[in-house]
């Protein structure tokens, strides 16, 4: 099992509102990680009603009521949460065609529930009715209108709402999902959209190594906090200053160097973490690391030739940059000739 750590500090006194999947309740296994692990946090899972309409009425009310800091939807939960405007949002394999997916994956006739609900029901029925209505509901999706649209809006309002809108909600999916494919319909809508590595369910590892970094930003986002930045050289993860030369001629694999990848884990905990390469070979780098580095990368690569233009506060760096407007961290010095020592460095800084 995944190790399940703890983040007192994030989201400390706030509400998150889980929306769980298909047959699922308030009692899922996601909702016992973000209790464990934001253990400062109020979270709310409500056991959705079986008829849609209702399921997102419910919602709705909540959210009237509650206010959440952050939506956090699954699957089913994922289309829903889609749905409910004007919050932090981040959905997880959402299933935006949920009555195809019914359909498709026998989710019809007599359905078992996967996890204990508050009312003690067991069991529910799926007829050609409630797929109807599940694909009435779902057919609203990615229509980017203000909640309450009584007041018309003039086309530059209208613009202005869907450019704040996109801002605030996430798209995470799992690259092994063999039961949802909606990342190119939802990013058509939504540019902050990304794979990991993971299926259809929800465990530790894609919990911690996926949903965990974009709470992070989100929260930092809500508070305004602004953390030290550190910069990689792409070279110090592997060695070498280019990733397709190898690989391309069919030798071995480019894998990280030993501890980057843990350094990283430690790094993104206390520090705004950015990865630096040439401009050139994007492809490459990307897909290398979002093989091998994942969610935290996202959003976080910076192509230039000029490090010594970067503002932050620490860059490591393989290449000897001369003057830079960062501490600079000279991977492979007898100061810091591995990853271990980098961790060693940090870890006496305490986040400064």
């Amino acid at each position: 099992m995944e190790y399940i750590k703890q983040f007192p500090d994030l989201l400390k006194g706030k509400k998150i509102l889980y929306v769980h999947g298909f047959a699922s309740s308030g009692q899922s296994g996601t909702v016992t990680r973000l209790r464990t692990v934001f253990p400062n946090a109020k979270v709310m899972a409500p056991d959705l009603p079986i008829h849609p309409e209702e399921a997102l009425s419910l919602l709705l009310k909540l959210c009237e009521e509650e206010k959440p800091h952050l939506i956090i939807g699954t699957s089913m939960g994922g289309m829903y949460t889609e749905q409910l405007r004007g919050f932090d949002r981040i959905c997880v394999n959402p299933a935006l065609e949920i009555a195809e997916t019914m359909k498709e994956h026998g989710m019809t006739g007599t359905q078992q529930f996967q996890n204990p609900r508050q009312d003690g029901v067991q069991e529910f029925y799926v007829d050609k009715a409630l797929v109807k209505e599940y694909r009435e509901v779902s057919e609203r999706r990615l229509n980017l209108r203000p909640l309450q649209g009584e007041t018309p809006l003039t086309p530059e309002e209208l613009d202005a709402f869907v450019c704040e809108e996109q801002k605030h909600v996430f798209g995470l999916f799992g690259d092994k999902d063999d039961l949802v494919d909606t990342f190119d319909m939802f990013h058509e809508v939504y540019p902050q959209a990304t794979h990991f590595h993971g299926g259809h369910r929800m465990d530790d590892h894609s919990f911690m190594h996926a949903v965990v970094p974009v709470i992070r930003w989100i929260d930092d986002r809500q508070e305004k906090r602004q953390r030290p930045i550190v910069y990689i050289g792409i070279e110090c993860l592997t060695g070498l200053t280019s990733l397709t030369p190898r690989p391309l001629q069919g030798e071995r694999e480019l894998k990280p160097l030993p501890s980057c990848q843990k350094a990283i884990k430690m790094l993104i905990e206390q520090y705004e973490v950015f990865f630096v390469a040439p401009p050139v070979e994007y492809a490459a780098i990307e897909s290398w690391l979002a093989e091998y580095i994942g969610v935290p990368a996202w959003q976080h690569t910076i192509f230039t030739d000029r490090r010594d233009l970067l503002y932050g506060d620490y860059l490591i760096s393989k290449k000897k940059e001369g003057d830079t407007m960062a501490t600079l961290l000279e991977f492979g010095s007898d100061t810091f000739k591995t990853w271990d020592d980098v961790m060693e460095y940090f870890s006496h800084l305490g986040g400064q």
